[in-house]
């Protein structure tokens, strides 16, 4: 509150009368709001706030103040304040990005590179020389003794990069999977050598021969890689729904499908996993009145959206009977994305054109497996 109070006055020297006023007027109402919080709320808050126009290619002078408050979906580790042209999302964003990741592990015996592929997006993480000699001896060394301390520096090389390796996708990136590439045989001394950690160990997908090592062998390997990611994913997705069906066969009570309970079991926090298909085509409407705050939501398909939305916003508000309806939609997937990360569920995009996405389009293309019994609970 302090340092938006000193920006206000820091405002007032902004030449642009319309600008000055969007700032000032922005500014004096985020310190009401957040005047109303006693302390910070748990995970953190982010508050945006800005005058936007009504409609698309309104004149200028038409703007409305719209104050948003959000709950992040995972702890807010930084303090940031802008004033800008635009909203800055990517703290938000990076929160909401799939968490999954396959490790790269590229070598051969002059260096190696560990890389990281995060949804479509590829990282050079790090890179290291190996410090082993070549294959031809020096002067004045037996062939024997200059074969042995080749060995042994081998040994120290794979020991580091193993270290290395661990620290890099067990400690500080979670990876699903591994892969190890490189020119020769190194990298199967490499695996077969027992130097890994048991755990990546067993994450190896698949060993793939390519031309380098260290960080363009990664980027080679990630485009050799893309049918042992589609298998990988395949079989995962399979798993997922062997185990959807299993809970709905034996009646355990830990599996629901169908939109609405789905959504309810993730909002009241009992879903611990949701499964939709990425051919689902329905979208949430939401009405919120600006007057008394009332949100009104509606499940729709894409046809139907742009009439709701029109129809909400003439009806105004339900329970106050307001004008003041601002309503706004959202794909299906992107909205149980945001309950989920609220509650502390995970969601999986399924393939809806496989045979298994296929299994559960016949539950309504949406399906959730739950932490426990509900019916338990309420008895």
């Amino acid at each position: 509150i302090n340092t938006l109070q000193v920006e206000q006055g820091t405002a007032g020297n902004i030449k642009s009368d319309l600008t000055r006023g969007h700032v000032v007027g922005s500014l004096a109402k985020i310190v009401q709001r957040l005047k109303m919080y006693k302390k910070t709320p748990k995970r953190g808050l982010v508050v945006f706030c800005g005058a936007l126009p009504p409609e698309e290619n309104a004149p200028l002078g038409s703007e409305t103040l719209k104050i948003y408050e959000i709950d992040p979906p995972k702890q807010l580790r930084q303090y940031l304040y802008r004033c800008d042209d635009h909203f800055h999302v990517d703290i938000l964003k990076n929160m909401m990005r799939d968490e999954d990741a396959i490790g790269f592990l590229a070598l051969d015996a002059k260096e190696a590179g560990w890389g990281l592929l995060r949804g479509d997006k590829l990282e050079t993480l790090s890179r290291t020389g190996s410090g082993v000699a070549g294959k031809h001896r020096q002067g004045g060394q037996s062939a024997k003794r200059f074969q042995r301390l080749r060995e042994m520096e081998m040994t120290y090389y794979f020991n580091r990069v193993a270290t290395k390796t661990r620290e890099l996708f067990l400690d500080i990136h979670k990876i699903k999977g591994l892969i190890i590439s490189g020119p020769g045989p190194t990298k199967e001394e490499f695996v077969n050598g027992g130097h890994l950690e048991y755990r990546l160990q067993k994450m190896v997908l698949a060993t793939i021969d390519a031309s380098y090592s260290g960080d363009v062998g990664i980027r080679e390997a990630a485009e050799k890689a893309s049918h042992v990611l589609s298998d990988f994913r395949m079989i995962e997705e399979k798993n997922l729904i062997q185990k959807l069906f299993r809970e709905i066969n034996t009646g355990s009570g830990l599996a629901a499908y169908g939109l609405k309970d789905v959504i309810r079991y993730t909002a009241n926090s009992v879903a611990n996993m949701v499964l939709v298909t990425d051919t689902i085509d329905e979208h949430v409407v939401t009405g919120t009145c600006r007057r008394c705050g009332h949100i009104q939501e509606r499940i729709l398909k894409r046809a139907q959206v742009i009439p709701a939305k029109s129809e909400m916003e003439t009806r105004g508000c339900t329970k106050c009977r307001a004008m003041e309806v601002s309503a706004t939609e959202q794909d299906i997937v992107d909205y149980l994305s945001m309950l989920c990360a609220k509650t502390g569920a995970s969601i999986e995009v399924i393939s809806g054109r496989a045979e298994h996405g296929m299994m559960l389009g016949s539950l309504g293309q949406v399906a959730a497996l739950l932490r426990y019994n509900p019916a338990h609970s309420q008895g």
